[in-house]
């Protein structure tokens, strides 16, 4: 079968289907093992055909990169903080300071159950495998992101889709310039 034909079925199932999929009412476990079985095939795919391997790039600027990171959580630490408290001002900190454990705890889950398992799918596997099938750069961020805000299309909410779109595009440049899945996951 010819690679870009397989590569474009692929892309629709794994980037299209599925999140589309998830905004429909079935068992929760079916999208749970739709999920891990897509996990394990990208992961598959990763390491086996493609021969990415799981490691820190050593020549990776860590200053450079943690002062960049800092002025990005600030300038969206400080906008988000204004939208809340512009739309909802009671909600403004709320879990933060009447449930500070299940915060932490939600973080934590989060990063490791979802975060780092999207950029995996999102940004190392896509840019592995459908870089090639477009011309322009900023044609496949654009994509990127779009694919991204299309799998948080199940929480039926517009600011989300709108959020994770502005996410996709800020992560996408990031793995573009870095081509580190950790620390587009950081």
């Amino acid at each position: 079968m010819n690679s870009v034909f397989y590569k474009g079925i692929e892309f629709f199932i794994i980037f299209i289907l599925i999140p589309v999929s998830y905004s429909l009412s079935y068992s929760a476990y079916i999208k749970l093992a739709l999920g891990v079985l897509g996990l394990c095939y990208i992961i598959y795919i990763l390491l086996k055909v493609e021969n990415e391997k799981f490691r820190i790039t050593p020549y990776l600027n860590w200053k450079l990169f943690w002062i960049e990171t800092l002025i990005k959580f600030l300038l969206i630490a400080f906008l988000t903080t204004l939208f809340v408290w512009l739309t909802n001002t009671k909600a403004l900190f709320e879990v933060v300071l009447n449930k500070p454990i299940m915060w932490v705890k939600f973080l934590l889950i989060y990063s490791f159950f979802s975060v780092y398992p999207q950029e995996l799918l999102y940004r190392t596997f896509f840019f592995k495998r459908y870089k090639m099938l477009f011309k322009s750069e900023l044609l496949f961020i654009f994509i990127n992101a779009i694919v991204f805000s299309l799998a948080h299309l199940f929480f039926k909410n517009s600011l989300v889709i709108i959020l994770t779109f502005l996410g996709g595009l800020l992560f996408a440049l990031t793995f573009n310039k870095t081509k580190s899945t950790l620390l587009v996951s950081i």
